[in-house]
């Protein structure tokens, strides 16, 4: 899901990616043929294309192994010009980064699981995701780091710290304008923004006020001027487009409001996960919620590749489901990026089951504060979220009414043998290896189905064009469910990739059939 976006650019869909050099040569990773795409269906083959040429003599860049996950170029547009990089995605978390540099490529002396995210006045800035030590110091996991390229290239490893975590702060996301470093950073995961600027050897940062205790995203950056738009939204609140010029902002545009939110009100809540961690979780209650056990409630998680639920505005949540009584809660859980790497890489591979009693920790906290009862709680999740809910359902299937797994992973025993698999091993394990299957097989959803069971009447949908995960999982899933005589609900959209459809007609339809669904099972 990974994306460069700063003068090169890699779509997932057409899994392929393209950057600028200079205005006569691109650099291009693509599909060339045969043997040019690694096992996970990336590129592994980037060619510089001159302008005139045809495409067919592009001259090899650089090969990539075939295990690898895949091989993109990037160019950063920057104050003091264009500099062009290739980044080979060694795992989904471990990459090498090499600097274009008089006609040649140069390997960067960086930690292969560091983030790359920007050249900002002739510094390399990145991330790490576990702790580094150089130069007789050492950096902790989480950090926001800076070396000057000149010193990185003649191995002088001494950077600079721009920004520190804490336990409950981590870095969000870097962008640049001409003269400073934008950087979120999530605060027990609401949003922090901050301008940074470069000067005397130091870095200073500067706090921009936010509108509330929601999210913030950096929506665009020039490197011409420090001129920078930027968005806000939380759970009431509609995705608002700011405008950040001279060190003022001004709101230049907002999406509608397409529900009522009097009387909704957000809460954030902590649960006690089975190995005794906190994790946190946004309630938002409905106008009138009184915890008496029957408030019809929607739990969502993903929890997976270091990506961070944060508040967020559902105009659908909020008509199909706020403001018709029901509760909707937002975990936080494990395997996400909320707190950092180490909250993600605390629910991968052997410990990915995690992952769902940090899940199931928060239903069980509904439940026992009387937020909600198991006969009107449900759970959602899409992609690594579907196979959150498949795992969960099958774990502790009595604390359910209902469940709806979308786009899901679900058969792990094959899931790297199918489209973009097998680039997610580091975060599931091998289920080749047989000390890897042995813990994988406890959490696969497939593989625990049982007979003897009672499971909610589950919902699974898909699309037959999905090209990230595959619908056969959902379809064996639910072909298994039959054959045990489980009830179940299926729906299979025929166009789209890795989502609910390719028009919005046909996603309004999947929506629909989600909340009538819910309502139906939990509403009662």
């Amino acid at each position: 899901d990974r994306q460069f976006v700063d003068g090169g650019f890699f779509v997932p869909e057409a899994k392929s990616g393209v950057a600028w050099v200079d205005e006569d040569t691109l650099w291009v990773g693509t599909d060339w043929g045969e043997g040019s795409l690694t096992e996970s269906g990336y590129p592994r083959v980037v060619k510089e294309w001159k302008r005139g040429t045809p495409l067919s003599e592009a001259r090899t860049l650089f090969e990539a192994e075939a295990s690898d996950i895949g091989l993109w170029p990037v160019s950063f547009e920057t104050a003091q010009g264009r500099i062009s990089m290739l980044f080979r995605s060694l795992t989904f978390f471990t990459s090498e980064a090499y600097l274009g540099l008089d006609g040649r490529l140069v390997r960067l002396d960086l930690p292969v699981d560091s983030d790359f995210k920007a050249v900002f006045q002739d510094h390399a800035v990145f991330s790490l995701r576990s702790a580094w030590t150089t130069g007789g110091r050492t950096y902790a996991a989480g950090s926001l780091l800076a070396i000057d390229l000149d010193d990185l290239l003649a191995g002088r490893l001494s950077p600079s710290v721009v920004f520190a975590p804490s336990a409950r702060v981590s870095l969000d996301s870097v962008a640049t304008t001409r003269d400073r470093l934008l950087i979120t950073t999530l605060d027990n995961v609401r949003s922090r923004l901050y301008r940074v600027k470069f000067a005397d050897d130091e870095w200073t940062k500067e706090e921009m006020a936010l509108p509330g205790l929601g999210a913030a995203s950096i929506a665009d950056a020039s490197d011409d001027s420090d001129i920078f738009f930027y968005t806000y939204e939380d759970f009431l609140t509609p995705d608002s487009l700011y405008l950040s010029l001279d060190g003022k902002d001004e709101k230049l545009k907002s999406l509608p409001a397409f529900f009522d939110f009097d009387g909704i009100e957000v809460s954030q809540i902590d649960a006690t996960s089975r190995d005794g961690t906190n994790i946190p979780y946004f309630f938002v209650a409905p106008k009138g919620f009184e915890a008496d056990g029957t408030a019809p409630t929607l739990l969502y998680a993903y929890g997976g590749f270091e990506v961070s639920q944060r508040p967020s505005y559902s105009a659908t949540v909020g008509t199909a489901w706020l403001e018709r009584g029901g509760a909707f809660v937002v975990a936080n859980i494990r395997g996400g990026g909320e707190f950092g790497p180490e909250w993600h890489q605390a629910a991968v591979q052997e410990n990915h089951h995690r992952n769902f009693e940090d899940f199931i920790a928060v239903a069980e906290d509904l439940v026992a504060t009387n937020r909600t009862s198991p006969n009107h709680l449900g759970i959602m999740g899409g992609s690594q979220g579907g196979l959150l809910v498949g795992g969960t359902f099958t774990l502790r299937p009595e604390l359910f009414n209902a469940a709806v797994s979308q786009v899901p992973l679900l058969d792990m025993k094959r899931y790297h043998k199918l489209l973009a698999g097998a680039s997610w091993i580091s975060e599931y394990g091998d289920p080749d290896n047989p000390e890897h299957w042995a813990y994988i097989q406890t959490w696969s959803p497939y593989h625990l189905l049982r007979e003897d069971a009672t499971y909610p009447e589950v919902f699974f949908w898909t699309t037959t064009r999905d090209d990230r995960v595959h619908p056969g999982h959902a379809r064996k899933m639910v072909a298994k469910l039959i054959d045990m005589k489980h009830p179940v609900l299926y729906f299979e959209n025929t166009e789209g990739g890795h989502g609910s459809g390719s028009t919005n007609a046909q996603r309004a339809q999947i929506d629909a059939l989600q909340f009538a669904y819910l309502w139906k099972k939990l509403g009662g």
